[in-house]
């Protein structure tokens, strides 16, 4: 949902006085409060996987009313088109994907080789189905807005010292472990840290928990974990007043890389090839795996894999001194 915002921003430059209305799933639906290019954001609550027929179709006709010009259907899935279908507009955009005829009236063709970054085919598909696809440098980068008084909220709740640099790890990352740096690597890291003046905090959901008090674990040092104990606004205007963040390639990092704060990327079953932090600010790391990108991002562990060379903590550490002192 971050690299969407990039198709936002672009439909804006295109079109004077829009208004844009955005339909979300609920985990990332609280993103949308912090993009001020969203005149309505609908939350469409459906579980991962399921159909969720009936919800779409209300939803969908709940909507007509609103005399939509054009809907965009970002997802390639046929269950994705339905809301858009039943809206009754007669310009729906998207990708054919799953065979999606007659669900839309504008379809595009999925080129990978002409639109080789995800953000690219998100705005594409406010384009022009004839017009020029931007590179990757031509494109809005996300920025997410900060709610100020959230942020000095919680950094009066955490007793946070303005004099000491502020440093958030954030050590999970979907689908499985293969994309997750070891948890001793991320210990380590936070232990020079600490012991350089530094504060530390750990951020992510709950699912992260039971990871980041390995860390702490391992680091041998009183880190503030926060893993499952914010919610997602919380966390933007957390990652807001760092001074680096550090994290796999995850939906955190896309956060800080819309916060235009200085980051490392850690990737290492994925490439940053399809979905790279959107960042001037953003330094990307990247293992080392003789495999093809197809094959690498189906792995859910590299233990065992030939080839592999993980991101070292030294390379890690040579990257924050050099962004510490910038």
């Amino acid at each position: 949902m971050v690299m969407a915002q990039s198709l936002f921003k672009s439909l804006h430059q295109q079109y004077e006085d829009l208004t844009l209305d955005v339909i979300s799933p609920p985990w990332v639906y609280g993103l949308l409060q912090r993009m001020p290019e969203v005149n309505c954001h609908y939350k469409i609550d459906v579980q991962r996987g399921k159909f969720g027929w009936t919800v779409r179709r209300n939803l969908g006709k709940q909507l007509q009313k609103n005399k939509y010009d054009q809907v965009i259907t970002m997802p390639v899935t046929w269950k994705s088109a339905l809301t858009g279908y039943w809206c009754a507009t007669s310009k729906r955009t998207g990708y054919l994907g799953e065979m999606r005829y007659g669900l839309l009236t504008d379809k595009r063709k999925m080129d990978k080789e002409q639109l080789p970054y995800m953000v690219q085919r998100y705005v594409y598909l406010g384009l022009d189905a004839d017009s020029k696809i931007p590179e990757l440098n031509e494109i809005p980068k996300p920025q997410l807005s900060v709610d100020m008084a959230n942020v000095a909220e919680w950094q009066t709740k955490l007793g946070l010292n303005k004099g000491k640099k502020l440093i958030a790890l954030m050590p999970g990352a979907e689908f499985g472990p293969a994309k997750r740096w070891p948890t001793e690597k991320y210990a380590a890291i936070a232990k020079e840290l600490t012991q350089e003046g530094c504060e530390v905090i750990l951020l992510g959901s709950p699912n992260d928990f039971a990871t980041a008090h390995e860390i702490e674990a391992k680091s041998g040092c009183q880190l503030m974990s926060l893993c499952g104990k914010t919610s997602l606004l919380d966390a933007i205007d957390l990652l807001s007043c760092v001074d680096l963040a550090i994290s796999n390639d995850s939906g955190l990092m896309h956060i800080a890389a819309a916060l235009n704060i200085p980051q490392i990327a850690i990737y290492r079953s994925s490439t940053p090839e399809f979905t790279p932090p959107l960042n001037d600010k953003a330094v990307i790391l990247q293992a080392e795996l003789e495999l093809p990108t197809a094959d690498r991002i189906k792995l859910k562990s590299l233990d065992g894999v030939e080839g592999f060379s993980d991101v070292s903590v030294d390379s890690v550490r040579s990257v924050i001194q050099h962004l510490i002192k910038e």
